[in-house]
């Protein structure tokens, strides 16, 4: 399978590194990390992150017993995933699985649809966790909204700049994200319905949807709720309360959606 140059370059360049492990994008990973800690089966279940860059969530399910190996098309990803104690890794696509069938007990999908702007991508990706997760299993893919882009360019004042605004749009009406920026990030945002139909293609069930970032993620300066445990442990609360919630699902930056094979 080829990967898109664009999305190649853009990882190559390391903010993976960091993304997920300072600033705002905590609250992405805090939360991902909670809604996957009450839904995994219990370690030492063998799980496959598929995706899963430098392995931000792979170390701590590895810290906390579970059995985990990296999949990733990014070298640079594979080698700083695999100098986690106790994460495997390897080269990969999310679209032809280097696994037997039944390998995993649960597969995680926390980007690779990102970067699949073809139905038919996102469908093979889905249907290959499938295959790869044992009966029973879990599935667990990561989305990004259809109207996070439009949100952010608000969020950073950005959105006054018409190429902008152009591409908000075209976001908007196709799903299809590029940025305005030169090498800036390119991928695909959802619908919530879109992330239900797609499941089903791929032949799983249908799909728990968690909104991850809530509109939380629409505020300012996060870094006295994040910085701070415990009240950060508030921000978490109030978010799972409303996690699941149909009428906010869309104003999330990313949406989980959770099944079991």
């Amino acid at each position: 399978m080829i990967m898109d140059p664009a999305v190649m370059a853009y990882y190559e360049r390391g903010g993976e590194l960091t993304r997920l492990r300072q600033g705002r994008g905590r609250l992405e990973y805090w939360r991902t990390r909670d809604v996957l800690r009450r839904t995994l089966p219990p370690a030492p279940a063998r799980v496959l992150d598929v995706g899963g860059g430098t392995g931000v969530h792979a170390e701590w399910l590895a810290a906390g017993g579970y059995d985990v190996e990296v999949v990733d098309p990014v070298p640079l990803h594979v080698e700083e995933a695999g100098k986690l104690p106790g994460v495997h890794s390897r080269l990969g696509d999310a679209r032809a699985l280097p696994v037997p069938d039944g390998r995993a007990d649960a597969v995680l999908l926390l980007g690779p649809l990102y970067h699949l702007p073809e139905r038919a991508d996102r469908v093979r990706a889905l249907a290959e966790a499938r295959r790869a997760v044992r009966a029973g299993g879990l599935v667990a893919a990561a989305f990004i909204s259809r109207y996070a882009c439009l949100h952010e360019s608000i969020r950073l004042g950005t959105f006054v700049r018409e190429e902008s605004r152009a591409a908000d749009y075209r976001s908007l009406d196709t799903g299809v994200i590029i940025s305005s920026k030169e090498g800036g990030f390119r991928g695909y945002g959802h619908l919530p319905g879109e992330i239900l139909a797609e499941f089903a293609a791929a032949g799983l069930p249908e799909p728990r949807l968690h909104g991850l970032e809530g509109a939380f993620g629409l505020y300012g300066d996060l870094d006295d709720w994040l910085d701070d445990e415990g009240r950060r442990e508030l921000l978490l609360d109030a978010a799972r309360r409303l996690e699941c919630e149909p009428s906010l699902l869309g104003v999330s930056g990313h949406l989980l959606a959770i099944s079991t094979a």
